[in-house]
């Protein structure tokens, strides 16, 4: 390995880059369109549930329900109707999505003594709005009975509950910083998968192998731009997460970086894997396109929890490198983990990096002969 033709690859592959607008744009403008549009576009929290209200009661207690839902901010009344028979044409037209239907003996079955009982209907056409508003309701509820009976009524147990390391339970909290390593396991293979293609659709390879540079050293010549490209969309992306979209860094910063470079190398080397085998540059970018979105979406714990995969599938996670990132990217924006917390994860990234590399220098060198 001779370190000044390494060097003298990259800088020759820098100035390309420099010259090529699309490369400049891809490299740097994409990432941060994708993570403003994923941002701002993919949230779990749902405020603002449109609400229909059938008040047969109109007591004060049957109004002091329908003010503490209102006062929660989940629900936002968008209708009162003495006829309940046609809370139905709100659902039907999506005017509400939750209807509650309050009966005329509600009051009185309080002052008696007896459980005032009152209904809650909830479109369940999507079916994740649903279920978190039915999570919000059996809150309220329990708001609601606790402020009816007043204090003469003690539970017998009391239960205080707090939450750890995503306080306010906001969903942008746990998404923006998994959502980094998404963008950058597509961005990077994406960079490095054009860039072997475009040597070979233009001619210059045979030139590049006519020079004494050997495989390992144009492959790393090759990454080097790259991976400095990588690190600086890395730390831009930080940056927003935290000064734009609020996300605390409560983690060290530096082995942020330190363990987003690994991450990078293997994304990198990949895409380097997928130009060598590759005839073109649009049969490369769509194979790292394929080959790194969808898994990095879906089976990285980005989004969906992997417990709750069926148990072959959580096997082919372990193969996918972003699910490692992920769990960095969480531990250390969410949690403040240290080293020692995430050493199984910096392992496989290791590895996974160097396999990749290894196979890349195969590939070509099994092109060249």
């Amino acid at each position: 390995m001779n370190a000044a033709r390494a060097l003298a690859v990259a800088r020759k592959e820098l100035i390309q880059i420099r010259r090529d607008p699309l490369s400049m744009a891809l490299a740097f403008l994409l990432p941060l369109m994708l993570l403003f549009i994923f941002g701002y576009a993919i949230s779990m929290d749902i405020n603002h549930i449109k609400t229909v209200v059938c008040d047969r009661d109109s007591s004060p207690e049957s109004r002091l329900v329908i003010n503490s839902l209102s006062a929660t901010g989940y629900f936002t009344i968008t209708g009162y109707e003495r006829d309940c028979g046609k809370i139905d044409r709100y659902l039907d037209f999506g005017r509400a999505r939750v209807a509650i239907v309050i009966p005329g003996d509600f009051s009185s079955a309080l002052k008696t003594g007896k459980t005032a009982e009152a209904q809650a209907i909830v479109d369940g056409s999507d079916a994740n709005t649903a279920t978190i508003a039915v999570g919000y309701l059996t809150a309220a509820s329990e708001l609601v009975a606790g402020r009816l009976s007043g204090a003469r009524l003690k539970p017998a147990v009391e239960p205080r509950v707090r939450v750890w390391y995503n306080e306010d339970l906001k969903s942008r909290n746990f998404i923006i910083p998994g959502l980094i390593a998404v963008i950058m396991a597509v961005i990077a293979a994406l960079l490095t998968s054009l860039t072997i293609a475009r040597e070979w659709e233009r001619g210059t390879m045979e030139q590049l192998i006519s020079t004494p540079v050997k495989t390992p050293e144009l492959i790393l010549g090759k990454l080097i731009p790259y991976f400095l490209i990588g690190f600086v969309d890395v730390l831009f992306a930080a940056l927003a997460t935290i000064f734009i979209f609020g996300v605390e860094l409560k983690g060290s910063a530096i082995l942020l970086m330190a363990l987003s470079s690994l991450f990078l190398f293997g994304s990198l080397s990949l895409g380097i894997l997928i130009s060598g085998a590759a005839k073109n540059q649009l049969a490369a970018s769509q194979v790292a396109l394929v080959s790194t979105f969808l898994p990095a979406f879906i089976l990285s714990g980005f989004m969906f929890s992997i417990l709750n995969m069926p148990y072959a599938i959580q096997l082919v996670t372990h193969v996918i490198p972003a699910k490692y990132f992920v769990a960095i990217l969480k531990g250390i924006f969410l949690k403040g983990s240290g080293l020692n917390l995430l050493m199984t994860e910096a392992a496989v990234l290791l590895v996974f990096g160097a396999a990749v590399f290894g196979a890349a220098n195969a590939a070509f060198k099994k092109r060249m002969g």
